[in-house]
């Protein structure tokens, strides 16, 4: 097999080992140079979730008459939240006394974003074919409820660190993807 197939495959099966609560998940990926590269393939692997997400919105709000711009928009903010977060933990993790751990955590924290985009569509589902509003939002909630426990558990787990911590940069990752998309929006003509 492939070493880069073969890289996606463990990352991805870790990514999943940690959404079921199980620890070892965080040993199947190494921290070395080239498992890092190769887990940013899981950008790729995040955009159909990503355009699931933003059709799935365009059901309640219609079609734009500029849903390629829209699109287009989505995807660039997204992938510069993604590296500004990957920067942000780099030059955090020495200040952590984390900076050997880093690699791993990426490398984790990058796939885990696959199940965690597929978590929040598959939650959505139920609103979109009609269930009632309440177990719609319920099935919303639970779903991305536990995809940011999964990000919380993998941080702690691939940087070693406590829970506060990893709340910590669980919150600052969702402040990127808040701020970058405002800003975006506030500077679209």
């Amino acid at each position: 097999m492939n070493a880069s197939v073969a890289s996606m495959a463990s990352g991805l099966s870790a990514a999943l080992r940690l959404a079921r609560g199980r620890a070892d998940g965080v040993v199947m990926i190494p921290g070395d140079r080239a498992t890092i590269a190769r887990s940013f393939w899981a950008i790729a692997f995040c955009l159909p979730s990503l355009m699931c997400r933003l059709m799935m919105s365009w059901v309640d709000t219609g079609i734009p008459s500029d849903a390629l711009h829209q699109a287009g928009r989505e995807v660039i903010v997204f992938v510069l939240g993604w590296l500004v977060f990957v920067e942000a933990t780099y030059h955090l993790a020495p200040v952590l006394g984390r900076a050997p751990r880093w690699g791993r955590f990426i490398a984790l924290w990058n796939w885990c974003n696959v199940i965690e985009g597929m978590l929040v569509v598959i939650g959505g589902l139920p609103g979109l074919f009609g269930a009632p509003e309440v177990i719609g939002e319920a099935c919303e909630l639970i779903a991305i409820g536990w995809a940011l426990w999964l990000e919380w558990y993998a941080t702690r787990l691939a940087l070693g660190v406590g829970p506060l911590i990893a709340t910590s940069l669980v919150l600052l990752d969702v402040f990127i993807g808040i701020v970058l998309p405002s800003i975006a929006v506030a500077l679209s003509p």
